[in-house]
């Protein structure tokens, strides 16, 4: 079955050009055009009367909308959107109603889409080099495009060769699976929904479209356009690695692997290295990543955890399925050599429950080691001195965290348990999460040495600095019975 292609002309102001945009759809094409949508923004002159009129004349599948209120070219977006999402659309293509961009270019626009299995085409003016200047782009725009697209591409692990093209090409049903309608009803919608896609990992192509800058009338004010651009990506980038809101990071629901050598993960895993074979019991495993890493060291790894990921089974020798609130489940049988908890005793109200329980499974010499982050990091620290408390999607300030540790407060609570802290250490901010969810990052240089700056600073002052807490504790008491 053919797919039901829309074309989503937004307009504002239009009357002098929407006519001649309208004409220069290319008529082999349009008999595959399902719906030509003319969303007129509630513009001051007659472009919506223009359109109608049209509607009159043509055999193009046209409709004609004005909007009651002016929603702003992010809004006027929106609203297209949700009308092909309605009524059942396969594909839309964004196109300008001032003739900025070629209609010609439609064909090749959606041709581009189908045959690449793509989620979004986007008609770049910077493609081929020099095209942009040729075509009449002031340099100014030139430079600022380039600049904005470099520090963007940077930020949010991209390689596109533009950001701010206008001419873009979407499935419907891609859109369907992102939260668009959040988005700005400004310009800078169209770098927010960038955002969208990589964090969705939806696949964009570009292709080669002519540039053209005519008589009209740019809306755009471009520093405070730059200063939102530059805002979104490093909100976007802060979100994925545990800061901020967490919003734009909508697509990462499980904890993730830290596959860094300074890491908290890589630090349980070098902890171990030195053992044999051992009888571990991962408590709050996730989708076992970490597991997998131990097992191909020789270990048995036991996972619990209240949501099985998918490919936990395959990553564990035994996988249950349990809310760790209550304790741990009576499933989990027989006696272990290490009880792991990594970033998971924040997660519950009363992680005494947990610490006791794992003292009774664990064999004697057995030890149990532990992952917490501290709430004592400058990060949360400057929060809360500004009045900013809140809490955040992932990171020290995860939602989902009931209970909050320092260095001290986590010694005490496991020696009222029956422990003794025989190691501990810290970690550094896990920067490798900067490159989660996107392409190659461009600032891997930058990254490395604020990394290694942290990392300096975590060692001289880890109250301060460490992200992350670890300890090795072993019971001190002998009363406990350990299960059979």
């Amino acid at each position: 079955m053919s797919p039901r292609i829309g074309i989503h002309v937004v307009a504002y102001n239009a009357a002098a050009t929407l006519a001649q945009v309208l004409d220069r759809i290319p008529r082999d094409f349009a008999a595959q055009i399902s719906d030509v949508l003319v969303f007129d923004d509630h513009s001051d002159d007659s472009t919506y009367l223009i359109g109608l009129g049209y509607q009159q004349t043509t055999d193009l599948p046209l409709r004609v909308f004005r909007n009651e209120v002016n929603l702003g070219y992010g809004g006027n977006q929106k609203a297209g959107y949700q009308w092909a999402i309605d009524n059942g659309l396969d594909v839309i293509v964004l196109l300008h109603g001032d003739g900025q961009y070629a209609p010609e270019m439609l064909p090749d626009m959606v041709d581009a889409l189908i045959e690449n299995n793509a989620d979004a085409v986007f008609g770049s003016r910077m493609l081929h080099e020099g095209a942009a200047r040729r075509g009449g782009m002031p340099l100014y725009k030139y430079v600022g495009n380039k600049i904005l697209t470099r520090i963007q591409n940077a930020a949010a692990g991209a390689s596109l060769s533009e950001w701010h093209s206008g001419y873009r090409a979407y499935s419907v049903k891609a859109l369907a699976e992102i939260p668009f309608q959040s988005n700005s009803d400004g310009f800078d919608f169209d770098t927010q929904i960038i955002l969208e896609l990589l964090e969705a990992r939806k696949e964009i192509v570009e292709i080669p479209i002519p540039t053209y800058y005519g008589d009209e009338i740019s809306r755009v004010n471009g520093l405070a356009y730059a200063r939102d651009v530059v805002r979104h990506v490093l909100k976007y980038r802060a979100n994925k690695m545990g800061f901020g809101s967490g919003k734009a990071a909508f697509a990462s629901s499980e904890y993730e692997i830290k596959a860094s050598e300074f890491s908290s993960h890589q630090n349980i895993v070098n902890w171990l290295a030195p053992a044999g074979s051992l009888r571990i019991l991962d408590l709050g495993c996730s989708s076992g990543l970490l597991a997998e890493q131990l097992r191909a060291r020789g270990h048995t790894v036991v996972g619990v955890d209240i949501e099985e990921h998918p490919g936990a089974r395959g990553r564990l020798d035994e996988f249950v399925c349990a809310d760790l609130s209550t304790g741990i489940p009576a499933e989990v049988t027989g006696t272990f050599d290490v009880v792991l908890a990594a970033d998971v005793l924040e997660h519950v109200a009363d992680p005494s429950v947990l610490l006791r329980g794992a003292a009774e499974r664990l064999r004697p010499g057995g030890s149990m080691i532990a992952c917490v982050p501290n709430i004592s990091h400058w990060y949360p620290r400057g929060r809360i001195a500004a009045g900013r408390f809140a809490y955040e999607r992932r990171g020290i300030l995860d939602r989902g965290h009931l209970r909050f540790f320092t260095r001290r407060t986590f010694r005490d609570l496991a020696v009222d348990t029956g422990f003794e802290v025989v190691r501990s250490g810290a970690v550094g901010v896990p920067f490798e999460v900067l490159e989660r969810g996107g392409r190659a990052s461009a600032s891997r240089k930058a990254l490395n040495v604020a990394a290694r700056v942290d990392r300096g600073a975590t060692k001289v002052w880890p109250n301060m600095f460490g992200y992350q807490l670890l300890f090795e504790l072993r019971p001190t008491r002998t009363d406990a019975v350990p299960r059979p």
